[in-house]
């Protein structure tokens, strides 16, 4: 991608605009395929939110590490991750990323810098400052990236970690979607009111708040802290506002528990990441129905084999039970 201040190349727009698609298909294949019962682990999807995946992503290098949480599908394949080994996984076949064990919430992808994805919330932002401290032990301009949702800035862990960052200078950003909910409880229930951004002030870290809808913003505001990050600066921290569409866990909607409003959802809706941006490279000339076609023919026809490559697979070995526990 470009560096800061440089104009946009048309197949760098095309590009991202292309990978937010592909996240949204991925995603809405694996939703409308899900009562099947061939998927037998939950699903957490990220329809809604892809251009915090898209556009953060796009910042980093291949060799840079992500660590994410449960709600991870768009974050790795953003950062590259392999389309048959996700959804071999979410099959739990032993082609699978994880061998099958793990399922939707645990994908790893060591060739693309997916370190790890880990559901317990909070749990895996330690893991990304391992990976930063490593870099920086090593002598290397590595940079980690951890996604975290708002409900993991109350955890103890992720306070532990951004004090520790900043001291050590590592090179790390904390990049928080924030979709307004954990769960269920809204953020208001849970936080003071001010913004997330006011967290990182405790931690003499800059921040920045930004709409996470609009992926240009996203990889401009991600850019700028990675360059800080791979400089030696030290760690940022990033709150991009965006929005989960579908249920907290799994393939449908529910708006009907009253948790949120139908209003409040269609507005979010009506912000839409993937058409918002799609929209403004029609009126700049980039986009037009031909391009349009041939992007999705060819995501369709990556999901289509995908999911026939995650079907026909074999399942792990019974013997194979007892591989990588340890007593």
């Amino acid at each position: 991608m470009s560096e800061p201040d440089a104009p946009y190349a048309p197949e760098e727009l095309i590009g991202l605009y292309q990978e937010m698609v592909r996240v949204r298909e991925i995603e809405e294949a694996i939703a409308e395929r899900y009562s099947e019962q061939e998927m037998r682990c939950p699903v957490h999807l990220s329809i809604g939110q892809e251009g915090t995946a898209v556009g953060a992503c796009a910042a980093l290098r291949p060799a840079d590490q992500i660590v994410t949480s449960h709600r991870c599908h768009g974050h790795y394949l953003a950062k590259g991750g392999d389309l048959k080994s996700m959804l071999a996984e979410i099959y739990g076949k032993a082609a699978g990323c994880c061998g099958g064990r793990g399922g939707s919430m645990h994908l790893f992808d060591k060739a693309a810098g997916v370190l790890a994805s880990v559901p317990i919330v909070g749990s895996y932002i330690p893991l990304g400052l391992g990976a930063a401290l490593c870099f920086k032990q090593r002598g290397e301009d590595g940079v980690a990236l951890v996604f975290l949702g708002d409900g993991a800035l109350e955890e103890g862990v992720f306070h532990e970690s951004a004090n520790l960052a900043s001291v050590l200078s590592l090179p790390v950003v904390f990049f928080v979607e924030n979709n307004l909910y954990s769960v269920y409880t809204p953020l208001n229930q849970r936080q003071p009111g001010r913004p997330l951004s006011d967290i990182a002030k405790a931690y003499a870290m800059p921040s920045h708040e930004i709409e996470g809808n609009d992926v240009l913003s996203v990889f401009e505001t991600t850019q700028t802290a990675v360059k800080r990050a791979r400089a030696g600066d030290g760690p940022s921290f990033i709150v991009a506002a965006t929005y989960r569409w579908r249920e907290h866990c799994g393939p449908n909607y529910d708006n009907d528990l009253g948790y949120r409003s139908e209003k409040e959802f269609q507005s979010w809706k009506d912000r839409c990441p993937v058409r918002a941006f799609g929209g403004k490279l029609r009126a700049q000339g980039v986009l037009n129905d031909a391009v349009e076609e041939k992007i999705r023919d060819g995501i369709t026809a990556e999901i289509e084999a995908a999911f026939a490559f995650a079907k026909g697979a074999p399942l792990p070995e019974e013997t194979s039970a007892g591989d990588g526990v340890y007593a």
